[in-house]
């Protein structure tokens, strides 16, 4: 492939953004696309589409126009029987249709996971009622968790502790679903001792890994990652095989060329896969600071064929994120001197979103100490000193 490769990015927030600016420095055109005008992406990119993901027409209109190199997806809401039209039809679907198809709905992945490669996961039953939601989570035991079976960002997800919480979970899950479809995965809550994003990197070379990222979230949604996580060579050794095992059965007719955030529960030696994104990852943030290469430039280097590291390194390294608490679309930023004026190392990342909401991730907070504990409290405190200024 050339190495000034067009790219139409299909999604256009802040992971969108990094790898545009990734891409771009490796001599690639961009054509940035989301639903909304002025996304994140888009104020980086060469030009814009501004259309919904689940418009096939518009999807397979902006592939003809631009005829690209590559179509990368940045969202799982995408209108994904379209994407693999395309890869028929000759377009290189990154990191392959098959991987859109598979992770935008969370029962696909897991019966590929559970049911087609033998990989551990928690009990599980998907459930299209309240009924089958009560009949789910007989099977699985109580305390469960219930989320729609596509979503992002953790929307709709929540824990449920006794019966009684069955159908306020159900009804939540049901009214933050993406798509049309009222399906939940009512899933065993598994009593993990912490949780890991594996960054894997398929490319021309074969797969690489980067070191493993701890996060936590709250409402679902990340909140702080740190990287890398202390685990055991066995347990670390047991993540990679299962993360390459799913990356290659990814790959159906596209080259499966691309970075997956991979992530999994850790319980003493027991690893246990949770789920997966075929794209750079949110907990990824983090490698902004922690390595040489960014989980953006490993994702633009693997699409467009270039070498790939086999070891990838990271220094102790935490992000935490910044949050807006309500909904404007006047506002400014206060606090980023403050943040900044310290002798530690700690960098701030504002996404130029156009608008807030509650809990909407606005920006990220980065910084690198001796280790990951002084990380993450260095990258707390400069989250917390940068607020949004309302002015409506």
């Amino acid at each position: 492939m050339a190495h000034t490769s067009t790219i139409l990015l299909l999604g256009s927030g802040e992971l969108g953004r990094e790898f545009v600016i990734s891409a771009k420095r490796l001599g690639a055109r961009v054509i940035a696309c989301d639903a909304y005008d002025d996304a994140p992406a888009m104020q980086v990119a060469d030009e814009r589409e501004v259309f919904s993901m689940l418009d096939g027409d518009a999807l397979r209109s902006a592939a003809e126009k631009h005829r690209p190199d590559c179509i990368v997806p940045e969202i799982e809401a995408i209108r994904t029987e379209v994407l693999a039209n395309l890869e028929s039809e000759g377009f290189n679907v990154v990191p392959s249709a098959r991987a859109a198809q598979l992770t935008m709905n969370r029962d696909a992945i897991r019966d590929l996971a559970a049911q087609e490669l033998g990989l551990v996961t928690s009990r599980y039953r998907y459930a299209e009622s309240l009924e089958e939601v009560l009949e789910g989570a007989q099977h699985t035991g109580l305390p469960c968790v219930i989320k729609p079976v596509m979503s992002s960002s953790g929307k709709g997800q929540s824990k449920v502790e006794s019966e009684g919480e069955l159908e306020t979970a159900w009804n939540y899950a049901v009214s933050n679903m993406r798509g049309d479809r009222a399906r939940v995965i009512v899933e065993e809550f598994i009593d993990f001792e912490y949780e890991i994003t594996l960054l894997t990197v398929r490319h021309k070379d074969g797969i690489s890994f980067c070191p493993p990222i701890g996060h936590r979230q709250e409402r679902g949604d990340y909140q702080e990652s740190w990287q890398p996580t202390n685990m055991s060579e066995g347990a670390l050794d047991e993540a990679k095989d299962m993360a390459a095992a799913v990356v290659k059965a990814l790959q159906g007719n596209g080259r499966g060329w691309g970075l997956y955030g991979v992530e999994f529960f850790v319980r003493g030696e027991d690893v246990i896969f949770s789920e997966l994104s075929p794209r750079p990852h949110d907990t990824g943030m983090v490698t902004l600071i922690s390595q040489d290469l960014s989980e953006f430039d490993l994702h633009a280097r693997a699409i467009m064929g270039l070498p790939v590291p086999d070891e990838i390194a990271a220094c102790p390294a935490a992000s935490a994120v910044i949050l807006a608490d309500r909904d404007s679309a006047d506002f400014g930023y206060e606090g980023l001197a403050e943040a900044l004026d310290s002798d530690a190392d700690v960098d701030v990342r504002i996404f130029g979103k156009p608008s807030t909401r509650p809990f909407r991730r606005m920006g990220v907070a980065l910084a690198t100490a001796d280790d990951t504990d002084e990380a993450r409290s260095l990258a707390g405190a400069a989250a917390g000193r940068v607020k949004i200024a309302y002015r409506d």
